[in-house]
């Protein structure tokens, strides 16, 4: 009796264990995690470096992290520290850091056996925000379709340009326009170039293309299947609310983003350019921080309203369901919206003649304010152990939470334990913070009872 009781505790204790191990948002974030190690371990190899040059362990996980991360940020000079090996590591990392470790799992088990099951469907689902599990299938493949499209387009007009214009061997210029447009279209912001992209600053030529990859990846995949299906015709009626909702709020902050960059910084980095290339840069840089990271100017030389007004729209980021950071523009949007309908004294909060759940709203809440504690938590910490100023260390914290890449050049300045900070800030902000908290939370629990209500003092 003991023995059957002792066996049966123990097959409990491993379901039970099972059931917490394998939640979908914890196999997306030990996947993640996963091949951010085997990343770190790839470019600790000596093949992964020039000749003469080590690389630490610290270095190595960083750049690691903020390529699977999709981020940017660098501690090393990319074309002069990594070999060509180590740059295809990188590479390799922004593009399964874009696919989403899932969603590639998925794919193989597509090929291998033609079919995906339910849990297989369940982990695909948490990584691509499909709307439901019978879409896995088509949104798994409709995620390598779109992406290899979009990059082979972008990688052929930078390539052309770069042979072209400005004379680079056939195999160099389609490496550069490779990786490039990988690291565009998957909002990664790493460059084969130093100063990343201020010597193409005034070529519309690069920028365009940089700046047409960077808004498709970073809108969603959920958007762009949705157009897909109507350009296609394979469906028709209303649009969904979310794909309004995403369009509407990213053309405000496409407009709104290079409108403030030109004004801020019009006697600032732009008073040494031309007319029609200060438009480009300020398009450039106010489209950037949703969340690429590329720079066609020295962020160190910035007016500090201009970080400021990057920081915002770095913490917004993109759209859901895509390869952009932030709390995602819908999530911005419902707040502004719930906002107004608590002034206006609706009952409801209602979006595009849409009524919000209040559960939903709650999830957007919960989203932006975990956001703002992973963003001043750490920026406290480094204020306090290093000498850095507040607005650089600000830009540098979002720019981590946010993945988006860009800096004031402090990076490689900050001291080992402000590194790994960054570290963890740019693997959270990739899994997402709603990720993190079901990851944590092994069930959520049912009150099967009403508690009084009562209103405190607000405000």
């Amino acid at each position: 009796m003991t023995s059957r009781t002792g066996a049966s505790q123990a097959s409990a204790l491993r379901r039970a264990a099972g059931q917490v191990t394998l939640t979908p948002v914890r196999v997306v974030a030990l996947g993640f995690a996963t091949a951010i190690t085997v990343g770190t371990g790839l470019l600790l190899l000596p093949a992964a470096t020039q000749p003469g040059i080590d690389t630490g362990v610290i270095d190595a996980l960083f750049t690691a992290t903020s390529a699977m991360c999709l981020t940017g940020l660098i501690v090393v000079d990319t074309p002069t520290h990594w070999s060509g090996f180590g740059q295809g590591v990188i590479l390799g990392l922004i593009q399964v850091g874009g696919f989403g470790i899932m969603t590639m799992a998925s794919l193989v088990g597509l090929m291998l056996a033609n079919r995906i099951g339910l849990r297989a469907r369940l982990n695909a689902a948490a990584e691509v925000r499909a709307s439901g599990l019978g879409d896995v299938r088509s949104v798994v493949v409709g995620v390598v379709r779109v992406s290899i499209l979009i990059e082979a387009v972008t990688a052929l007009c930078l390539a052309m340009r770069f042979a072209v214009g400005y004379d680079e061997p056939p195999g160099r210029a389609l490496w550069l326009g490779v990786f490039h447009s990988i690291s565009a279209f998957n909002n990664a912001g790493f460059a084969l170039y130093s100063d990343n992209i201020i010597g193409f600053a005034d070529d519309p030529w690069i920028c365009i293309p940089l700046l047409a990859a960077v808004i498709l990846g970073g809108i969603g995949f959920p958007v762009l299947f949705e157009v897909g299906r109507r350009v296609r015709g394979t469906t028709s009626g209303r649009w969904s609310l979310h794909t309004r909702l995403t369009v509407a709020v990213t053309a405000v902050l496409l407009v709104a983003g290079p409108v403030l960059v030109l004004a801020l910084e019009w006697g600032y980095t732009l008073r040494d350019h031309d007319l029609g290339a200060k438009l480009l840069v300020a398009a450039f840089q106010g489209i950037m921080p949703r969340t690429a990271g590329f720079n066609s100017v020295d962020y160190a030389q910035m007016d500090p309203a201009t970080l400021l007004v990057t920081d915002v729209l770095m913490f917004i980021g993109g759209g859901s369901g895509g390869t952009a950071g932030g709390i995602k523009v819908t999530t911005f949007a419902l707040l502004l919206f719930a906002i107004v309908a608590e002034v206006r004294g609706d009952r409801a909060v209602v979006v595009f003649d849409r009524r919000i759940a209040p559960r939903v709203q709650r999830q957007a809440l919960s989203v932006a304010l975990i956001g703002v504690a992973l963003v001043m938590v750490p920026t406290i910490v480094l204020l306090a152990g290093t000498d850095f100023d507040l607005n650089v260390l600000l830009f540098e914290v979002t720019s981590a939470f946010a993945t988006v890449g860009l800096s004031t050049g402090i990076t490689a300045q900050l001291p080992a334990w402000g590194q790994l900070i960054l570290v963890l800030l740019m693997y959270l902000g990739r899994i997402g913070s709603i990720t993190l908290v079901s990851a944590l939370a092994a069930r959520q629990r049912d009150r099967r009872y009403e508690l009084p209500e009562e209103r405190p003092f607000i405000g």
